[in-house]
């Protein structure tokens, strides 16, 4: 039974290495135009996770950036960038405030940390411009590295450093980087939202409290649970064409156009960070969903937001449930976090 198992993992990874674009490309188009609102998640997962190929060089499975971590937050934006490295990204920075640096550090050696932002409190106002624009231009020479930035984890809401952070996201959008929008990244959007209106590798990420007040901003009425695939069209559409994960009990994924919904695996446990794992996870199945794209000629119609954002809930989704599996009422982000890797592997293994 062992043998027959390691021979069709076997068979399965060289199916890929191959390359079967055409039945990748045919399950993608089901997966994606099919009748029911819920998405075919494994599917979707499996198509865009790229093979481990010897050929493959440094940075080519993902390079994320996590704009966030201020003196009261360090946690946040270190479980978005670790969960974007457990994942396969090859490389994972986090671009945070001078007191936030040495503690995110100290979390892990594997992330590459920038102690560059700067909070008002720090900042005379005579300075302010001039200090403005070196942050700027410390974070846009590293920019054109970038495959996707997360945007808010742990980022707090100092004015400055909010604008501060405005500023990067424009220049980022200039060079077409998909940005994921978490946390207090949602309280800067929520109050700006002609930031990302009309840029479509813009994914806002709000759970219940963040989508009702985006529901209220922009629809000018409450969130309708009996309408909700249609009301989170409506409001994807009015912002321009973004896309939205409206996380909850099922997650649903609309860009104004598609609305698909996830709700295979889940659990009942609801620790904090959660959010910061899903915002990092979905940059990574972004960057890879675009390289997918690219590579499947004639797929150029499909989102690759949509795409990232299917694949992102549907492993969060997996590996929170291993987690209260094995650890129940304690279960933490840090286990969920350690989940990650078996959860891809069972879904697409590698021999």
């Amino acid at each position: 039974m062992q043998a027959s198992s390691g021979v069709l993992r076997r068979l399965y990874f060289l199916k890929r290495s191959l390359g079967s674009q055409g039945n990748n490309r045919d399950r993608m188009h089901s997966a994606m135009v099919g009748a029911g609102l819920e998405a075919d998640a494994l599917a979707i997962l499996r198509s865009i996770t790229p093979s481990l190929d010897p050929s493959r060089h440094k940075g080519q499975a993902g390079k994320i950036a996590v704009i966030g971590g201020c003196r009261e937050y360090t946690g946040a934006p270190y479980f978005s960038a670790i969960s974007a490295l457990k994942i396969g990204a090859d490389l994972s920075h986090v671009f945070c405030t001078k007191d936030a640096a040495p503690v995110i550090k100290s979390y892990s050696p594997e992330l590459i940390v920038h102690p560059v932002l700067e909070e008002s409190y720090s900042v005379r106002d005579e300075e302010k411009r001039l200090i403005s624009d070196k942050i700027l231009a410390e974070v846009v020479k590293w920019m054109e590295r970038f495959d996707c930035l997360v945007v808010g984890p742990g980022l707090g809401r100092d004015p400055f450093l909010l604008d501060c952070v405005s500023n990067i996201m424009k220049h980022a959008m200039q060079s077409n980087i998909p940005i994921v929008i978490d946390g207090d990244g949602l309280f800067l959007v929520t109050n700006s939202l002609d930031l990302v209106s009309g840029y479509p590798l813009a994914i806002l990420t709000p759970n219940v409290n963040e989508y009702k007040r985006l529901v209220q901003k922009v629809l000018d009425c409450e969130v309708n649970d009996q309408s909700a695939p249609e009301q989170l069209t409506s409001l994807a559409k009015q912002i321009g064409g973004v896309t939205i994960l409206r996380k909850g009990k099922s997650d649903l994924i609309s860009d104004g156009h598609t609305v698909k919904s996830v709700s295979i695996y889940g659990s009942p446990r609801r620790c904090g960070g959660q959010g910061d794992i899903l915002s990092g996870s979905v940059a990574v199945f972004v960057s890879w969903a675009r390289q997918y794209i690219s590579a499947a000629k004639g797929e150029e119609a499909i989102n690759p937001a949509i795409l990232g954002c299917i694949a992102g809930s549907a492993l969060v989704r997996k590996a929170a449930a291993l987690a209260f599996e094995n650890k129940r009422r304690s279960s933490l982000t840090t286990d969920i976090i350690e989940c990650l890797g078996r959860s891809l592997e069972e879904i697409c293994p590698v021999t």
